[in-house]
Order: C-alpha cells, then sequence, then structure tokens
C-alpha cells in the first residue's frame, strides 16, 4: 500500500472516528434532555470500533494526547466542535438550556450533560483555555458564556492542516526547490546530526547560521528541515513584536503551530539593524520562549541570553563547486562556452541560486538567436545578479570614457595599464602559479589616486571599468566614517560583504576623511580611529576585486598606510598640451561647435573637472541661443566657472577671444 493510499484512508477513518465521538457527545446530550433514552454503552462501543479501524491515531487522539486533555476537556471540544459541524447540535443545547436563543454551548451545560465534570477545565490556566482551543464569548457569567471552538483546531480535527491565518503575514512558509553544493550539504547534516543527538526531552540548542548570502542560508535550512520531516516557516526579524502581550500571542500561537504539525520557524536576521537594540531584545526574548527547531540567519550572529546556540558560519561554494553549478546549469551550450566558465568564477563569487538566475537571464538573450557572444552575455549577466544588494549601499557609475578621453602623462597611464593587468591576470598568478597558497595577506588590488580635484581621478576609475568590463561604485568615505564607535567598520563590512559577489571596483572618496596622519592617541576615539583605519586596509588587502582610494593631497595620507598600498598614481595638474587635448575631447561628435580654438581654450588654467563644467554650461548657453558654441559662449560659461572657483580671468588666458 503506497503513501497516498495511506493517506486517503487515514482521512476516511478520520472523519468517521470524529463522527463516532461527536455521536458519543450527542448521545449525552440528548440523555440529559430526557428526549430519548440511548444507550451510551452502545454509542461507546462504536467509538471503540472506529478508533480500531484507524491505520494511524486520528487528530482527536493527537489532539488529546499532545494537550494533556481530560476525558472532559475532550468532550467539550467534541461539544463546541459538534455545534460547528451540525445543527442537530446547536438545537439539542437550546433544548437543554431552556431557552431557543441559546443555540451554543455554555461551561453551565457541559458541567450538567457531560460525564466526569471539573471545574478547572475552564481555568485559564487549562489546556483548553492556555493553547486558545475554545473561546469564550460574552456572556452574563462566565458559566453561561458562549463556547466556541477555535477555526484551527475545528479543522485540524476534521484532518485539515493548514498554517493558523492569525500568523499569515508575520510567518509564511518557505520553499526550496534547488540543490545544494556539496560543501553545503555537508553542513546541513551537520546541523541535523546537532539536533538528532538531543533527547526529546531536553531544549533543541538554537541554530545560528552565519554568513552573507540569504539564499544558501535559507538553502540550507530548508534542507535540514527536509531531513527532519519538518514543514520550514520563515519570519523577518522586522516583524518580530515589540509589544510584550502581542509577542506573547505569537510565542504562543505559534507553540502550537509546532504542536500540531512537524514545524521549524527561521527567523530571518540579515537586515537586521544592529543599532535597534527594542528589536534585538525582542528577537532574543522570542527565541528564548519559542519551543521547536528554531533556525536564525544573520550576518555575524547574535548572543542569546538564555536558550544555547550553535553557530555555523555559511561559505559560498568553492571554485570547484561554482564550475559544477555552471557546467549543470549550461549543459545544452558546453560547446559553445569553449571553457570560458573558469573565467566566469575567476571573476565573480556566486551562489548556485546567483548562478542560475544568472544563466535564466542570459537565457533570454540566447533565444532571440544571440549565441556569438554567449560570454558576454553571461559576464554582464553576473554583474546584474551581483548588484542588489550593492545597489543600496554605494552609487554605481556608468562608465562612459576609454583610454582615448584619459589625458594623463605615459607614466600615470602606465601604471593604470599595470593596474588592469593585475586584475584580469590574478587567477592565473594567485591561483594557478601558488601564490594565494601561501596566505590571503596582501592579496588585494588596492590604488591611491593622488590629485587635485578635477584633475582625472574619478575618470580614470571610469575608464578601467570599461576596460576590465566591471561594475564602478563610489563610496564616500566621509559619510561612512561615524562619530559613533563600531559604526564605521559596520559601514565598511556592508559594503565589502555585498561586492565580494561581483568583484566590482569600489571607488572610496576622500580618503582624507579616514586616512589622515596618525597622531598619538591621546583617548578612546583616537585609539578607535586607528582601528577603523586597520579595518579598512585589512579588508582591502584580502578583497578580490580593485578597491581605489582617492585624495586631493597625498601628503596627508600617513606614510604607514601607503606602504600597505599597492599602486600609487599621482594625477598632476594638467598643463597647456593636456588642457588643449582635453579641450578637444570635450564637446561630443553631435555637438555643433563653431570657431572654437583648442590652443586659446586651453591658456584657461584650470583642471579637466572645471573644463567639462564650462563645455557643458556652454553647451545649454548656445542651445538657449538657438546657435552653435562659440568662444563667446564658452567665455561666459567661463567667468561663471571662475565666479565659483573665486579666482579671476587674466587678459592672458582669455585675451583675443572674441
Amino acid at each position: 500500500m503506497n503513501a497516498s493510499t495511506i493517506n486517503i484512508n487515514w482521512h476516511e477513518a478520520n472523519q468517521r472516528h470524529l463522527l463516532a465521538a461527536l455521536a458519543v457527545v450527542r448521545c449525552a446530550l440528548e440523555k440529559y434532555n430526557a428526549k430519548e433514552q440511548l444507550e451510551l454503552q452502545a454509542q461507546q462501543q462504536a467509538l471503540e470500533e472506529a478508533e480500531k479501524a484507524m491505520p494511524a491515531p486520528s487528530a482527536l487522539e493527537r489532539l488529546c494526547r499532545i494537550f494533556s486533555l481530560s476525558f472532559f476537556e475532550r468532550d467539550l471540544l467534541l461539544l463546541c466542535a459538534g455545534v460547528e459541524f451540525s445543527g442537530e447540535f446547536a438545537k439539542l443545547c437550546a433544548v437543554a438550556q431552556g431557552d431557543p436563543q441559546r443555540l451554543y454551548p455554555t461551561f453551565s451545560l457541559a458541567l450538567a450533560a457531560l460525564p466526569n465534570p471539573h471545574w478547572d477545565a475552564i481555568a485559564p490556566t487549562s489546556s483548553l483555555r492556555r493553547w486558545q482551543l475554545i473561546k469564550i464569548g460574552e456572556g452574563s457569567a462566565l458559566t453561561l458564556s458562549p463556547l466556541r471552538i477555535d477555526e484551527r483546531i475545528l479543522h485540524y480535527l476534521a484532518g485539515t492542516q493548514y498554517l493558523d491565518e492569525r500568523l499569515a503575514g508575520t510567518i509564511e512558509p518557505l520553499n526550496f526547490a534547488g540543490d545544494l553544493v556539496p560543501s553545503q550539504q555537508a553542513l546541513a547534516e551537520r546541523v541535523v546530526g546537532v539536533l538528532s543527538q538531543i533527547p526529546k526531552t531536553k531544549l533543541l540548542p538554537i541554530i545560528q547560521l552565519c554568513g552573507v548570502e540569504s539564499a544558501s542560508k535559507r538553502g540550507i535550512a530548508a534542507t535540514v528541515c527536509k531531513i527532519l520531516g519538518l514543514n520550514l516557516y520563515v519570519m523577518p526579524a522586522q516583524v518580530v513584536p515589540l509589544v510584550p502581550g502581542e509577542q506573547e500571542n505569537l510565542i504562543r500561537l505559534w507553540t502550537r503551530e509546532t504542536i500540531l504539525s512537524p514545524s521549524a520557524l527561521l527567523i530571518d536576521c540579515d537586515e537586521i539593524d544592529t543599532n535597534d537594540i527594542a528589536r534585538a531584545t525582542a528577537i532574543i526574548h522570542l527565541s528564548d520562549r519559542t519551543n521547536g527547531v528554531l533556525i536564525l540567519t544573520s550576518r555575524e550572529g547574535m548572543r542569546m541570553s538564555q536558550r544555547p546556540a550553535v553557530r555555523f558560519d555559511v561559505q559560498q561554494p568553492t571554485s570547484q563547486e561554482q564550475s559544477a553549478v555552471w557546467q549543470e546549469a549550461l549543459v545544452d551550450l558546453v560547446p559553445q562556452i569553449n571553457g570560458q566558465v573558469n573565467t566566469l568564477v575567476n571573476q565573480f563569487n556566486l551562489s548556485a541560486a546567483t548562478i542560475r538566475a544568472a544563466c535564466a537571464e542570459a537565457a533570454g538573450y540566447l533565444s532571440q538567436g544571440d549565441e556569438k557572444n554567449i560570454t558576454g552575455i553571461l559576464w554582464d549577466a553576473c554583474r546584474v545578479q551581483a548588484r542588489p544588494r550593492l545597489d543600496e549601499l554605494a552609487q554605481r557609475i556608468t562608465p562612459s570614457a576609454d583610454w582615448e578621453n584619459l589625458v594623463l602623462p605615459s607614466a600615470q597611464k602606465q601604471i593604470l595599464r599595470d593596474i588592469a593587468a593585475h586584475v584580469r591576470q590574478r587567477s592565473t598568478v594567485y591561483e594557478t602559479w601558488g601564490f594565494a597558497a601561501r596566505g590571503a595577506r596582501g592579496l588585494g588590488i588596492s590604488a591611491l589616486f593622488a590629485g587635485a580635484s578635477g584633475t582625472g581621478k574619478t575618470l580614470a576609475a571610469e575608464v578601467l571599468a570599461e576596460e576590465l568590463r566591471l561594475d564602478l561604485y563610489r563610496i564616500d568615505l566621509s559619510s561612512v566614517v561615524s562619530k559613533y564607535i563600531g559604526e564605521t567598520e559596520k559601514n565598511l563590512r556592508q559594503v565589502f560583504d555585498a561586492a565580494e559577489q561581483g568583484g566590482v571596483i569600489l571607488l572610496f572618496d576622500e580618503a582624507d576623511a579616514l586616512f589622515g596622519k596618525r597622531s598619538e592617541v591621546k583617548d578612546a576615539r583616537d585609539r578607535y580611529a586607528n582601528i577603523e583605519v586597520s579595518y579598512l586596509l585589512q579588508r582591502m588587502e584580502c578583497y578580490p576585486g580593485l578597491a581605489v582610494l582617492t585624495t586631493n593631497i597625498k601628503s596627508a595620507i600617513d606614510t604607514a598606510f601607503m606602504r600597505r598600498i599597492r599602486f600609487v598614481v599621482q594625477f598632476p595638474f594638467p598643463d597647456a598640451v593636456q588642457r588643449a587635448e582635453i579641450w578637444r575631447q570635450i564637446f561630443p561628435r553631435n555637438t555643433p561647435t563653431q570657431g572654437l580654438d583648442a590652443t586659446q581654450l586651453a591658456r584657461l588654467n584650470v583642471a579637466g573637472g572645471n573644463i567639462r563644467n564650462i563645455a557643458l554650461n556652454a553647451a545649454f548657453l548656445a542651445a538657449d541661443a538657438g546657435e552653435a558654441v562659440q568662444m563667446k559662449h564658452v567665455l561666459q560659461a567661463a567667468k561663471s566657472e571662475y565666479v565659483k572657483l573665486e579666482k579671476a580671468l587674466t587678459e592672458a588666458e582669455i585675451g583675443g577671444w572674441v
């Protein structure tokens, strides 16, 4: 007999058993009403026969056992259920209470009509009340108030399982359709081992899954529950009630759910603000008070107060595992990719779920017949999949420049090309040639771009992003640094954790805000300032992508920090020749120009950033006048820019222009 047949037989037998149990209670009511003297013994015998026919314990039997209901409490619950299932019960209740309006059971009726009555069945501490199996309505007295069975319990008795609707919106089912990579499957089995070795009489430890990749943690939790035969539900930390009464009701309802059906709860703390003390306290209190299998996911773990916790660190799939996932997802395209999977794995450190999502995204383009550039399509799909978390933390800059647009001395350009070479070949040198085996420290590719404002530091980062076909994210260090101890490191940690998936280029602007020369440590603030710097350097040294720091004043950077930065590029103020070249390139091809003289324009003693501002303003002036961009428009725009710079235009700069 297969499982589906057994399940069908159980439901049929459960219905018969429930009807037999209800018949016993109905008989007691009819006997109490003295309308029809039925033999209770016959009904009891029918109930016993229905119990023997059950292939597994009935819902009523399980309910009585797990909530330790007495015979009277069981019959009282059945009395309430009978009113819901049959109109005859309501009529019998009205007759028994001598009032045609009382079509409902009361505790007074139960005490009088049901066998083995006891008063504490209706006490707040009783199972019926504590676990909300029945509800007491409004009445003139407690014993005369209407009694009603809880809807969730009513359906449970009928053999129907579902999550209590009062938990909807707070707790939702979690389904996981994918397969774990071997290392994560092994971790899931370790979790199962921890939970399986705890005796049922003991309190299970909280399982903490820590790491930056939410999908992997949820997949591990789902696999654990599948092995243990549990339904998995998830609750975001943001919806955990802060009001004690609301939290107590949630705990009671969820605990009842774990009793009614084999279930586990995952509390998702990945996005919790560590400064939200009230929220963290509520989560800890909820975790300590919740029975059953509880899984808590977070980036760095949380300290519990009473209930023991076991921490597991969830890592990204290894390079070999990522390659296997790629090969599996691209099984129909293996001939076309021609070994390019390693290129993707070397650049992008993705979870299995993200790899499958990237392949699904690329499939949309490939279905249109664009199979010539399959590697490029997959590459861009990986970039897109790795963006979402970082988009919330930093500003993504879309590169719009190449090497021709970058006007710098040849020495500086060569250093930039060397940086690009290091990023491209890091897998060959670190992995294939074995440098990574000697330790991860110092393997990060870091660069310091120093120079006055407008000399091309951000433009150079754009050129590198365009050359390497990588995303570029700008992080303003002045906004990351916090006066609150520990906040700066937290902000930096979020940025690096989010960036590591895609190996993006990180551009930390205003490095002076953090990397000033170290002074003598005079107080705690000085000491923590040095800790913040050390943390940033440590993450940069281990970051698999390129991290660029910018500063207007190189001399402001402590030499001790300079030694830990691999490349330093000094962006000089452009001379007349370089300024002329910038002016030749500054106007797009579609911009109408007339009589512009790059040599004369180069006499304006300003940096490239200011040249761009002047050119843009001149274009607007010309467009508004319905003319091509001319020297007069540039002159007017230059005057505005010089006012902003608090400089005066000299005759040497603009003499003979108009």
